[in-house]
C-alpha cells in the first residue's frame, strides 16, 4: 500500500536524493548532462529545497511504501494570488513508474486543492517529455499555454503549461 505523507524538514534530503536518481533517466534524450546537472544543483540543492518550503510556500509530498520511499511531489496553494494550484515537481522512481504513484500524488494535491477553494490544478513539463505529457492528458490535464523560461547559464526550461478543472 502506498502512504502520502507531508515532508519533514529533515526528510528534504529524500527529495534531494530521489531527484538525482530520477533526472538523468527522464531527461537523458531530452537535456544535456550538464543542463542536468545544473538544474538538479540549483533546485534540488539543500538550500534550494529549504528555500522553496520556507520561503517559497512548497509543501512537499512523499509517495511512501512500508519503509522505502518511491517518489515525491510539490505543490503550492494559491499560486501567484490565483484560485489555482502549482504542482511545481512531481517524479516518481523509474523503476516504480507505472503503480498508480503518480495519479495518487496528483489526487492527494487535488483534495488539497478543493479544501483550499482553488479552481484548478497546474504544472509545467517539458515540451519534449511525450511520456509525461501523455500520462498528464490521461489523467484529465489540458494545455493551457506555452512558455520559455530563461534559467541562467546559457539554458531554458522550454515548457508546456498543463492545467486541469477541478470539481
Amino acid at each position: 500500500m502506498i502512504d502520502i505523507i507531508e515532508a519533514s524538514p529533515h526528510q528534504l534530503s529524500i527529495v534531494q536524493k530521489i531527484a538525482h536518481q530520477t533526472w538523468p533517466v527522464t531527461f537523458s534524450n531530452i537535456l544535456t548532462p550538464e543542463q542536468i546537472k545544473f538544474m538538479l544543483n540549483w533546485m534540488y540543492d539543500q538550500k534550494a529545497l529549504e528555500q522553496q518550503v520556507l520561503e517559497k510556500g512548497h509543501v512537499f509530498l512523499l509517495a511512501k511504501e512500508e519503509d522505502s520511499f518511491l517518489g515525491f511531489a510539490s505543490y503550492e496553494v494559491h499560486c501567484k494570488e490565483q484560485e489555482k494550484t502549482k504542482i511545481h515537481k512531481i517524479y516518481i522512481l523509474p523503476g516504480t513508474q507505472g503503480k498508480g504513484i503518480g495519479k495518487k500524488l496528483i489526487s492527494h494535491i487535488k483534495d488539497i486543492a478543493f479544501m483550499n477553494g482553488d479552481k484548478y490544478l497546474y504544472l509545467n513539463v517539458n515540451r519534449f517529455n511525450e511520456k509525461a505529457i501523455s500520462f498528464y492528458k490521461h489523467i484529465g490535464f489540458y494545455e493551457a499555454y506555452r512558455e520559455v523560461i530563461d534559467i541562467g547559464n546559457g539554458f531554458i526550461m522550454d515548457d508546456i503549461v498543463m492545467e486541469m478543472k477541478i470539481n
